[in-house]
């Protein structure tokens, strides 16, 4: 019998210091578990402090929870402007080669988004009108391909053709003074509407 009191004692004594070691100033088991008394009080150890006070015990005082920090300022959405840019290209005489494109592609790839590019092709005076249409056509269709060829999205690009019909040259004279003179009115115009962010 003293032999069981004995053990008992030392389980208790290996329990409570075991239990010490995971809940510091109470005897608990090896489940972290607090033991009470039999009047539902938590059992503290000679080590117990109130500082060592734990939730569901006396002397316990919850802590305030630290106010969450307020949450970042969102930062300003940058500024989108509107632009709607438009750009010449001039043709020889009876021509549907295109000239240096680089300026217009620039341009594009500035943007943000780019919306439309409309390619409106135009033909001098000289020659009958049906013809001068076509051909102001196939300059705007000549143009297209530059751009696509240049890495501009083909499916953006609308192509139409005015023939002789919106001139902007005034000029007189005969052969090569006047085609020269007349130059402004062959060409295509471009127009690139689409967006740009702000700094």
């Amino acid at each position: 019998m003293k032999k069981i009191a004995i053990a008992a004692g030392l389980a208790m004594t290996l329990g409570f210091s075991a239990a010490q070691a995971q809940v510091p100033g109470y005897a608990a088991n090896s489940s972290d578990t607090v033991w009470r008394t039999s009047f539902g009080e938590c059992w503290q150890t000679s080590s117990w402090t109130p500082e060592k006070a734990v939730p569901g015990c006396a002397g316990y005082v919850a802590q305030a929870e630290p106010a969450p920090a307020p949450a970042p300022a969102p930062a300003p959405a940058p500024e989108v402007a509107e632009i709607d840019r438009k750009f010449a290209l001039y043709f020889d005489f009876d021509s549907t080669r295109v000239g240096d494109i680089s300026t217009i592609v620039n341009h594009i790839g500035s943007l943000a988004t780019v919306e439309s590019i409309s390619l409106t092709g135009h033909a001098d005076r000289i020659g009958n009108m049906a013809y001068n249409d076509r051909l102001s056509q196939r300059r705007a269709d000549a143009v297209a391909a530059a751009l696509a060829n240049a890495g501009v999205n083909r499916n953006l690009m609308s192509t139409s053709s005015m023939g002789s019909r919106s001139p902007v040259a005034n000029c007189s004279g005969r052969g090569a003074e006047l085609i020269a003179c007349l130059r402004p009115d062959r060409r295509v115009d471009v127009e690139i509407k689409g967006t740009r962010r702000g700094q």
